[in-house]
């Protein structure tokens, strides 16, 4: 779709924007006006998604932050600073071992879990619309949860980050709704990358489009979510862009 300027003059901040469904997100948002402050772990890959942003036209700012840590939150919004943020995604997540299973995940991945997914969606949520609200702004936020809040993965530390995730976005959305800042979520079907290997499971007839899922997929609905033009009267709800997986039992790895 032809860029229309949804987020001209804005700024926004997307935390996991080196790569996947973040960068995606992000090039999108910076394609429709905004300057984007672009969040993650990896500097190097954080630098290409910068260099397709600049290279389009586009302006951005890279950030190289760990929210794997307690404090990674505060780091993070230290580096920020008095940036305007009308924009904030959350989309930044470890990846997932496979082996971490229910009987195998250590604490310290549990941990890092709880702090990249729930802790900085939260903290850095309540921040950063707390000062949009106390600028009158009314902007956005959105945070990339997943089917698994609510079925099952065998990885427990990843299922139970996302749930809590979606709380975090409904306690948000119910506390900033009055001062018109909007709070969603998005949830990906199965989306190759992340650390989630698709060759590894068998998905013949379990999703109805026929196909697996793209990052591109997931940033046409998040910026739509994202803009008041397309969704101003949507705060407190997850949008499920799975092409139909859910409408089927999940599936089963075929290893083994």
């Amino acid at each position: 779709m032809k860029p229309i300027g949804l987020f001209t003059g804005q700024c926004a901040l997307v935390t996991g924007s080196a790569s996947n469904i973040g960068r995606a997100i992000a090039e999108g948002i910076a394609a429709e006006g905004a300057k984007v402050l672009l969040a993650d772990v990896d500097p190097e890959r954080n630098a290409a998604t910068l260099a397709a942003i600049t290279a389009a036209g586009g302006k951005a700012e890279a950030i190289t932050t760990d929210l794997s840590t307690s404090d990674g939150w505060r780091s993070l919004l230290a580096r920020v600073g008095d940036a305007p943020i009308d924009v904030f995604v959350h989309s930044a997540c470890p990846p997932r071992k496979e082996v971490d299973d229910a009987s195998a995940v250590s604490e310290a991945t549990w941990d890092a879990f709880q702090n990249v997914n729930v802790r900085s969606g939260y903290f850095l949520g309540r921040e950063l619309a707390g000062r949009m609200q106390a600028r009158g702004a009314k902007g956005s936020l959105l945070l990339v949860t997943s089917l698994h809040a609510e079925t099952p993965r065998n990885l427990p530390h990843y299922s139970a980050a996302k749930a809590g995730m979606t709380m975090v976005v409904r306690e948000l959305a119910r506390h900033f709704g009055p001062a018109g800042i909007r709070v969603n979520a998005i949830a990906p079907g199965a989306i190759p990358g992340g650390g989630f290997n698709a060759a590894a499971y068998d998905f013949d007839g379990k999703i109805a489009l026929g196909r697996l899922g793209t990052a591109a997929d997931l940033a046409g609905p998040a910026i739509a979510l994202l803009s008041d033009r397309f969704a101003g009267y949507i705060t407190g709800t997850t949008l499920v862009v799975d092409g139909g997986i859910d409408l089927f039992n999940w599936i089963k790895p075929v290893w083994g």
